[in-house]
């Protein structure tokens, strides 16, 4: 490449430097490099700061000329060159500088994100413009328990998981599912956008629609972190267990220790958040520690929490008692019919489609 390199350069020098660049992020793809030195080649070698800006996955990276990093650049500028490391999507590579990008300059940008992307990828999973947000049709049939495999197939090549091992399906509150490749070197955080999520289990490309009812069910027992709501924002399915026959066999209204327990949290501000800590801490001075009150105080509290409840929650009987109320209390503030994107047997037919061919199409 060197040698093809120096030949061309001779002959036109901007052909030259361009096969430079190619060979420059080639190797550092090839050596893994992290997102940071990606960034830092495309400033160099356009002799300009440059930037990766992915607000999806929480990624922002600038680096100086000089090949130092300062993220502290100010907002973008419309104005400067980019290169999306998607088609339509958000995510992008940014060089500093205005004007129409040619030479060596466009070369930068469209190696630098194609890289970017890669590492991406690799690191983190893919966003959800490489999954869905971007083709909705694609991904109902893809998550569609109803379609045929082949067209579950055809599905995740358009959706570009063709050469993806495992993926999970991400539900969040107020939005869709979203289809998130799975690192072979281990799960990685999910992207929720600061958002309740639930997370369905790693699973071939072929087995997504099971990871997309686990997830819907993970959604489920989510709670929004707070006083009035404490629990978890984000719930892995695999990590439930039995728990989750509670979501599909309970009636949580029918059920006198929620009631119980509803009427207990109406009756002062700091009992739902109380009952949490002490329900799930390994020790009443552990969850005094969580509240950031005295282990005095929360001894008082409990007696009185106790008496509104109507037993006791210092045995072992009683703190599973609590336990179970607590769970199906998330689950009765998060009925089934309140989850985005439930699987519906009729994704992408149309009235007189039948069997697999709307989904062939």
């Amino acid at each position: 490449m060197k040698e093809l390199a120096g030949r061309l350069a001779a002959l036109d020098p901007d052909a030259g430097a361009a096969l430079r660049v190619i060979a420059y992020f080639d190797r550092l793809i090839e050596g893994r490099a992290g997102l940071e030195a990606l960034v830092r080649g495309a400033a160099v070698l356009a002799d300009c700061p440059a930037r990766l800006v992915d607000e999806e996955r929480g990624v922002r990276v600038r680096v100086e000329p000089d090949g130092l990093r300062r993220d502290e650049g100010g907002p973008l500028d419309r104005a400067w060159a980019s290169a999306p490391l998607t088609p339509g999507g958000s995510a992008a590579v940014w060089l500093e500088r205005t004007g129409p990008s040619a030479g060596v300059h466009a070369m930068v940008l469209e190696r630098a994100a194609a890289a970017a992307r890669v590492v991406l990828d690799r690191t983190r999973g893919r966003a959800p413009a490489d999954a869905g947000a971007g083709d909705p049709a694609s991904l109902e049939v893809l998550l569609d328990v109803t379609a045929t495999e082949h067209a579950r197939h055809r599905a995740a090549v358009r959706l570009g998981l063709r050469d993806v091992a495992t993926a999970r399906v991400v539900v969040t509150a107020e939005g869709g599912p979203r289809v998130e490749a799975v690192p072979a070197a281990g799960d990685g955080s999910p992207s929720t956008g600061r958002r309740r999520a639930g997370v369905g289990p790693a699973v071939p490309v072929r087995d997504l629609p099971a990871s997309y009812a686990a997830a819907l069910t993970a959604l489920r027992f989510t709670a929004e972190g707070t006083d009035q709501d404490p629990g978890p924002r984000t719930v892995y399915a695999a990590e439930l267990g039995g728990l989750a026959l509670l979501a599909e066999s309970a009636d949580p209204a029918a059920v006198p220790d929620v009631a119980a327990l509803e009427r207990a949290v109406g009756t002062a501000p700091w009992v739902a958040n109380t009952l949490h800590a002490i329900a799930f801490s390994t020790s009443l001075r552990s969850a005094a520690g969580d509240l950031n009150v005295h282990h005095s105080t929360l001894q008082d509290r409990l007696a009185q929490a106790e008496h509104w409840l109507g037993w006791p929650v210092s045995d072992p009987h009683g703190r599973l008692r609590l336990q179970l109320a607590l769970v199906l209390r998330r689950l009765r503030r998060n009925p089934p019919s309140a989850q985005p994107g439930r699987a519906s047997p009729r994704w992408a037919r149309g009235p007189g489609d039948a069997g697999s061919g709307a989904h062939s199409a």
